[in-house]
């Protein structure tokens, strides 16, 4: 039986950090993590397991850190190619840039081309799984899986479905999101390391009609999530008001139509009101931040005092209203935003919320996002001394977190020496 022997820095997680403090995380200087048949079968001080493994193949990364894969919680892959757009608020973004782009994903080449590019982006950042919205096109959803599963990634997406306030080209009706849904969910859903999401874009390109087709979808399969986005600026919040002049507030509209729940994803939820939050609390729902995105639109700053309690809370590019594919620009960005917000986030909290916290806010924490034995060995390796910039302050720090955090803050697709996916090189720097 093969084995693989990966020697190098470690760093491990024995409880959430945003809960108990960075004194959650462990720190193995000379660590090691044995992969046979594409999971963990053990870890541990790096002499102790070569003297277990004998006859294991060892690949030695020296100083680089050994760290689970990233997780991206929120993205839109048919949006790759419009990222870096300049200069829109969100409903102008849609409007300029993201609907004259996914009209062209009914062309199945077109969408295979982006997917493939899409994944070549994210694992050459690190990135082992996403959660991605497609477009109306069933097409969108095939691409993405396919190329998913040709590589032997753990991903997940769904179709976005719209029936108003979008053009022509991409608004289905209450029974295509159903029917469309249901199809590719039986299609897709379960297939190797494949999982579908439910997914209406926002309650603004969607009927109350369109809404409860989805969330009667959602009751019928309750084992899948469901994402949206919720609150993410105050002219859209305006907008869902006079939309549904009933609802109590932004989340009421997707509450009333049986899209509230623990499998519920919610994107940026920026601008929540108290009974907002209690609901979000009282079903275990997840929110979903997206820093560069909000810095990028103007939307608002995320309030990371959310997270760790009743509320998971994962970590997303929103690619492409979010300006960059690295989650490492993704957790720098967070950590600026948590300044400004009068917390400074720990490395060790970053990391987390990048790895098991986005495992956590998507229902597979026991699968991916953590070192642990029995886990998928989805995995990357990180250069702590990438360029000369973060190499020359690396060299000056004490704990393994000084030397981290150049890293974080300053790292790139640079930084990625090796990206495993269930334990087989993909990327190697």
């Amino acid at each position: 039986m093969a084995e693989t022997l990966l020697i190098g820095q470690l760093v491990r997680f024995d409880a959430d950090p945003l809960v108990e403090g960075p004194a959650a995380a462990r720190h193995d200087a000379r660590g090691a993590v044995l992969i046979r048949d594409g999971k963990i079968a053990d870890i541990g001080q790096a002499d102790d397991l070569r003297a277990r493994h004998t006859g294991a193949e060892q690949v030695d990364h020296g100083q680089r850190l050994i760290l689970p894969g990233f997780i991206d919680a929120h993205a839109h892959y048919p949006q790759t190619g419009i990222i870096a757009s300049w200069g829109k608020r969100l409903i102008d973004w849609l409007n300029s840039y993201t609907f004259p782009e996914e009209m062209r994903f009914g062309d199945r080449a077109y969408a295979a081309e982006v997917a493939r590019r899409y994944f070549d982006l994210t694992l050459a950042n690190g990135t082992t799984t996403v959660a991605s919205y497609c477009t109306i096109h069933p097409e969108s959803v095939d691409a993405y899986f396919e190329q998913a599963r040709a590589r032997g990634l753990r991903a997940l997406a769904g179709k976005t479905c719209m029936d108003r306030n979008a053009p022509d080209g991409l608004r289905d009706s209450a029974q295509a999101a159903y029917d469309d849904s249901k199809t590719l969910l039986e299609k897709w859903h379960g297939v190797d390391r494949l999982s579908y999401i439910i997914t209406p874009r926002f309650s603004p390109t969607s009927t109350p009609g369109q809404l409860s087709a989805l969330g009667a979808l959602w009751a019928e399969h309750p084992d899948c999530l469901m994402q949206t986005h919720l609150s993410e600026q105050t002219d859209e919040i305006a907008w869902v008001k006079g939309l549904f002049p009933e609802a109590r507030d932004y989340l009421d509209t997707y509450e009333a139509h049986g899209l509230l729940g623990a499998g519920g994803l919610y994107g940026h939820a920026i601008h929540l009101e108290p009974r907002e939050l209690d609901r979000l609390r009282e079903v275990g729902a997840a929110l979903v931040h997206c820093p560069t995105s909000n810095t990028f639109i103007g939307s608002g700053l995320f309030d990371m005092g959310l997270a760790g309690g009743a509320i998971r809370v994962g970590l997303a590019t929103d690619t492409g209203g979010g300006s960059s594919f690295s989650m490492l620009r993704t957790m720098a960005a967070a950590y600026e935003i948590g300044q400004l917000r009068g917390r400074a986030l720990h490395p060790a909290q970053l990391i987390w919320l990048a790895t098991e916290g986005s495992a956590r806010a998507l229902r597979i924490a026991d699968k991916v996002g953590r070192i642990a034995l029995g886990m998928e060995a989805d995995l990357v390796v990180l250069d702590l001394g990438s360029t000369p910039a973060i190499e020359q302050r690396a060299r000056r720090a004490d704990t393994i977190w000084e030397a981290l955090f150049p890293t974080i803050m300053m790292g790139d697709d640079r930084a990625i020496a090796e990206v495993r996916i269930a334990g087989r090189t993909v990327q190697a720097g």
